[in-house]
């Protein structure tokens, strides 16, 4: 196997080629705001190409019998795991995870790959009789343009490629232009195993997302990323009633019990969350443990040891949690801890928690991105449920108490599309993963996640033939 060389030759994978470009950017290491290195710009001529190559490879992959695929994207997995340190570092560089967050990310990229390739998804009988059989199947879709976030950009761009071959589909993967670097390396790696046209890239700037959601040459739109921008691609998709799964903004409430363990469940919950809610008569406790365990975070360089938590990836999301920061003073929010950005070389932010702010301030209804949160009082069960959904969004949310059968009856009233007990952002490959209300469209991954990437096909076979 050819080793990928990870500190040069950032290249678009056009037809199992790489294709130069005239044109090209950098992004930045969010920690030392120094540029990385060059990648390309497509041009639309790039797009064109690019959906006819995989127009071309879909005819003959969506005919390969499914254990071969299987055992190219379990071979594919076993590459990336080979060179999971150089991707672990090259995604730290990129988007400033600590390298023990960036060591996750890496192991679930991997994991998912291999996860997804052993859910079933067979052809099921509905009915069966002397009369007639009925089976429902599921046949692959056409060309992928999977377009992933600068957030989760190794983890993603796997979580997106392995079931669009696994069914039989082939893939253009489009990473942010902020982090475009693991999954240009991602999609040079997958060359190895799949045939020319199957797994391509394309890299750009803010256009080159609308040319691939517009394109006719594209069947299917798989998105993760912030509500308004899911709107928009969902529009553009319209235009060729291309099938799309969004995975949009969240804003994860969690409901703390007066039972827990309030030093253990604080630690957990930090800054991990949107909106926490917790009982009034343990609010004081409970807010003076999250103040402690989020003054003993180590802000820094994710490639440094010891850092717990680096910087935000890019500017634009800075310039948004400042916004909320401006709110502190202006709307006279209470802090709990932090509350000033202090000055540094990167896109660091202090972590902030805010004691009790309004109910309908921006800083409760809207989701920063960023390390500030809210943290308010509840007395009245069905009170805090009804807070808690008072959200146009739905992505997660998590309840947290000692009694399994009240955490249950709670989680069933939240209106979120995955609903933790004791725990928060705990996936899994099996699991179907998606949003309610504006938090997203359809699912990813499990069973109902390969079933997204498919065309439910109905055959009846009538057993009386009438000569």
């Amino acid at each position: 196997m050819a080793n990928l060389d990870f500190q040069s030759n950032f290249v678009h994978v056009i037809d199992g080629n790489s294709s130069p470009t005239e044109g090209h950017r950098h992004g930045i290491n969010p920690a030392t705001l120094k540029p990385l290195w060059d990648v390309p710009v497509a041009t639309h001529g790039d797009v064109d190409r690019a959906a006819a190559a995989a127009k071309k490879a879909f005819k003959s992959w969506s005919r390969v019998p499914y254990e071969e695929r299987r055992s190219k994207v379990l071979a594919y997995a076993d590459a990336v795991d080979k060179h999971r340190t150089q991707f672990r570092d090259l995604l730290t560089t990129e988007q400033g995870k600590p390298i023990p967050q960036a060591d996750v990310e890496t192991d679930c990229a991997i994991e998912w790959m291999r996860g997804m390739a052993n859910i079933p998804l067979p052809e099921d009988t509905l009915e069966e009789n002397k009369d007639r059989t009925v089976i429902t199947r599921y046949t692959p879709i056409g060309v992928v343009g999977a377009l992933v976030p600068w957030n989760f950009p190794l983890m993603l761009a796997t979580a997106k490629i392995a079931p669009a071959l696994l069914t039989g589909n082939v893939i253009v993967v489009k990473p942010s232009p902020f982090t475009p670097y693991c999954g240009l390396k991602l999609v040079e790696l997958a060359q190895q195993f799949f045939p020319p046209g199957v797994v391509q890239s394309l890299s750009g700037g803010d256009d080159l997302g609308p040319w691939i959601t517009e394109h006719p040459g594209f069947d299917k739109i798989s998105f993760t990323g912030s509500t308004a921008t899911g709107k928009a691609v969902m529009r553009s998709a319209s235009k060729t009633l291309k099938r799309v799964t969004l995975e949009l903004g969240g804003n994860d409430p969690a409901i703390v019990f007066p039972d827990v363990n309030v030093d253990k469940v604080a630690e957990q919950i930090c800054l991990n969350l949107k909106r926490i809610y917790v009982h009034e008569t343990i609010f004081d406790a409970f807010k003076e443990a999250l103040v402690k365990h989020t003054k003993s975070y180590t802000l820094g360089d994710g490639s440094k040891p010891g850092v717990t938590h680096g910087p935000l990836q890019n500017k634009m999301q800075v310039d948004r949690v400042k916004t909320f920061f401006n709110d502190v003073k202006t709307e006279g929010w209470q802090v709990a801890v932090g509350g000033e950005i202090e000055k540094n070389q990167g896109y660091f932010i202090t972590p902030t928690i805010i004691d009790r702010p309004p109910e309908k301030s921006r800083i409760v209804v809207e989701e920063p991105f960023g390390p500030i949160v809210p943290i308010l009082s509840w007395k009245d069960e069905e009170d805090v449920i009804s807070r808690a959904n008072d959200t146009t969004m739905g992505l997660g949310a998590s309840v947290w108490t000692n009694d399994l059968d009240k955490a249950a009856e709670v989680a069933k009233q939240i209106q979120a599309g995955t609903v933790w007990i004791n725990k928060h952002f705990e996936l899994s490959p099996y699991a179907p993963f998606g949003g309610h209300k504006e938090s997203g469209l359809g699912t990813e991954w499990g069973a109902n996640g390969l079933k997204g990437f498919c065309n439910a096909q109905t055959l009846f076979f009538n057993k009386n033939i009438v000569s």
